[in-house]
């Protein structure tokens, strides 16, 4: 076993530690806090495939920019913990309706794309225009369109989980009402 593939693992096996600890833990700034984990990681696996461009764009747009901002939203709106009421009866099964069409769409694009092209081989990578913004925008919307649309897929899951979990239950805004203020 070489030292790549031995480093690999132990990347894949932190990564899957990470994201099952995102998951399971029922304090959203833990959660957080093991997304950061997860994205460095993911930042290591796309150093060990010769596209530093990329990891240090995953590095400081993910898991520095808009990990910031959701701990910031977690943190001013007091949304630490997560909470148990107010399960509405449609959440499961449109949760499972719209899993079914992700993988539906993975499917189609597996058949019709093939599973996508091997990486590169590091010999290859010295070669004119890799990793430079050109190549990885082409690349992203043609050969990795599939994981393109799963993370932003991703994301938008996790925007909307932080935007359920501060929400107001009854529906009240958080602001107290300028006439209680002022008396009148």
């Amino acid at each position: 076993m070489t030292i790549e593939l031995s480093l690999f693992f132990l990347l894949a096996l932190i990564a899957m530690l990470a994201a099952g600890g995102m998951l399971l833990s029922r304090n959203a700034v833990y959660s957080a806090l093991f997304l950061i984990v997860n994205f460095a990681t993911v930042a290591v696996f796309f150093l060990l495939l010769g596209a530093p461009f990329i990891a240090m764009a995953q590095v400081t747009v993910y898991a520095g920019a808009i990990m910031v901002l959701f701990l910031f939203v977690i943190m001013l709106l007091g949304a630490e913990r997560l909470r148990q009421k107010s399960v509405l009866p449609w959440q499961a099964p449109l949760a499972v309706v719209l899993g079914i069409v992700l993988l539906v769409e993975a499917g189609v694009v597996i058949v019709t794309r093939g599973l996508g092209a091997p990486p590169p081989a590091l010999s290859e990578t010295a070669a004119a225009g890799f990793g430079g913004p050109q190549a990885i925008g082409a690349s992203l919307f043609t050969t990795y369109l599939l994981p393109f649309e799963v993370t932003s897929v991703l994301l938008l899951a996790a925007m909307v989980g932080a935007i359920v979990l501060t929400r107001d239950e009854k529906g009240k805004s958080q602001i107290p009402n300028s006439k209680s203020q002022t008396g009148k």
